[in-house]
């Protein structure tokens, strides 16, 4: 049986946001807008992580890509972009489509992490090990990436052997870790700290943002709804000011709990209605191939933002 780890008082948390890309109709990207959020997440002091699901990644093409990365380059901040190929259910594996793929984005100024694909999904424990290690070899560092398939069709889950391997290539500094459990989640943690201390294992469980402080870090997708508020909250753990880190954690875990339920991408439309309500944003559509969330959701959205906004006020 999986234990928690052990409290980890006043670390320093790193915070990595998949931003979010707004929509100004059905068809076209608000680049403008999400410029403007991007620029909300660095001055919060978060890493911004772009082409990710959050960010549609999977479902725009590649000059879309192309344009995000450019606006994100341009800030002069390091960033995390995801790596994808465009194959579908069925194709076979192409791990040279993923090495092109993942060298783009190190030669755009991004930090490659690899995104599930298709193929990817579907070839042996071997093949994922030799994937990442041929990449590591050609864009010296990247970070892997467990996605449960309740985000996306082609998650993978990698078993404990898988994740040990991984464990020992250099150039693998880091791992997302979206299984939406806390007992996996536990046993990497176990790993890391036993096997390679300084690997990055960021957790991916909006469910269980407190992970924090078991010894995970962080990049979400819930982020990207308040990057202020996941500052400020990072901020008071790292200073010992428990109570505060409390009070911001639990507010924001509700949030999490209300937009990540099923079906789970479903919460790209609240993050969008969310920064709506806040004002950041124009227009609160999502991309018409994610699923929508009620209009009654504006309601309960509303009123986070409003004890929200009390709390970053005090």
């Amino acid at each position: 049986m999986s234990t928690p780890p052990p409290v980890v008082e006043r670390r320093t948390i790193f915070g990595a946001s998949a931003v979010l890309l707004p929509w100004r109709d059905a068809t076209t990207p608000d680049l403008d807008a999400f410029a403007a959020h991007l620029d909300r997440t660095i001055a919060a002091g978060l890493v911004p992580a772009v082409n990710m699901d959050t960010g549609f990644g999977p479902v725009l093409d590649s000059g879309q890509r192309q344009k995000i990365r450019d606006l994100t380059a341009a800030r002069g901040v390091a960033f995390i972009e995801g790596v994808h190929t465009d194959d579908a259910p069925g194709d076979p594996f192409d791990p040279d489509a993923v090495r092109r793929a993942a060298s783009s984005v190190a030669a755009g100024g991004g930090r490659p992490i690899l995104f599930p694909c298709h193929g990817m999904a579907g070839c042996d424990a071997g093949a994922i090990v030799e994937l990442h290690r041929r990449v590591a070899d050609d864009v010296g560092e990247l970070l892997a990436f467990e996605l449960g398939p309740m985000f996306h069709p082609a998650g993978r889950i990698f078993s404990t052997e898988v994740f040990t391997e991984l464990l020992a290539i250099p150039g693998v500094v880091g791992a997302k870790h979206s299984s939406l459990r806390r007992d996996l989640e536990w046993d990497r943690l176990e790993l890391r700290d036993r096997l390679r201390p300084e690997f990055l294992l960021m957790t991916g469980n909006d469910l269980a943002i407190d992970l924090v402080v078991h010894g995970s870090d962080y990049l979400l997708g819930l982020s990207t709804f308040a990057p202020d508020a996941f500052a400020l909250r990072d901020r008071t753990w790292a200073e010992g000011d428990a109570a505060r880190f409390w009070e911001l954690n639990d507010l924001l875990q509700y949030l999490g709990q209300f937009a990540f339920r099923a079906p789970v991408p479903g919460y790209r439309h609240d993050a969008a209605m969310f920064l709506a309500l806040r004002g950041w944003v124009d227009s609160d559509r999502s991309h018409p191939s994610s699923p929508s969330r009620p209009d009654a959701d504006r309601d309960v959205l509303a009123e986070i933002v409003s004890r929200l906004t009390d709390l970053l006020d005090r």
